[in-house]
């Protein structure tokens, strides 16, 4: 099974860009925070998740801007084939708990799909070796409000029951990082129909 793994993900790994964060193999940072999901904030556990099935960790800049409307939208709309591959979903950002209620709820966005996490000083950001820019001054979302928090980098992680990363993905447009998301999910699925047949 290994084998069938390595072979299914190879080409995921060689469409990223060497960047800093973990990588496949490495253990994921377990991690508590404060989420939201349909606009009502709860506490959100990645390891209770995990106990369900893979969890797909995106890290993203901020809501109600530009690539990550795009990427909370294109979540949103395949969120029943990730959950049909056995994964859940979480977005992390460093927006405060009161944005992130508004962006889960709002029906152009996240529309109640998923959750997505307040990651406020950055430190889980920061634990799958992620890159954090500070706020930068004058800068408005796409509802002309003060984005006054910093940014992590665009990426996503994708961690196993057994808490490693299968895949990093990185270094992609927002609706194509959904999608080769999604396809690494989907071989995970794969990989574990096979190795529960007689014989495999």
């Amino acid at each position: 099974m290994k084998r069938f793994l390595s072979g299914c993900l190879l080409s995921t790994v060689l469409a990223m860009p060497a960047v800093a964060a973990l990588k496949d193999g490495d253990p994921a940072p377990d991690f508590n925070a404060q989420a939201s999901l349909a606009g009502k904030a709860f506490s959100y556990s990645l390891q209770e998740s995990l106990k369900k099935g893979p969890v797909v960790v995106y890290f993203y800049p901020s809501a109600y801007t530009g690539g990550c409307n795009i990427q909370a939208h294109t979540f949103s709309v395949n969120s029943d084939k990730f959950a049909a591959a056995g994964a859940t979903i979480i977005g992390v950002s460093l927006d405060s708990i009161a944005r992130l209620n508004d962006f889960s709820a709002d029906p152009q966005y996240c529309a109640g799909k998923f959750p997505v996490a307040s990651d406020a000083d950055g430190k889980i950001a920061r634990s799958f070796d992620l890159t954090v820019r500070d706020a930068a001054p004058g800068k408005k979302d796409m509802r002309g409000i003060d984005i006054d928090h910093g940014f992590a980098e665009r990426t996503t992680f994708i961690v196993t029951p057994d808490g490693r990363i299968a895949a990093t993905v990185g270094g992609l447009a927002p609706a194509d990082n959904v999608g080769k998301s999604l396809e690494v999910v989907q071989q995970l699925a794969v990989a574990k129909r096979s190795a529960g047949k007689p014989g495999a």
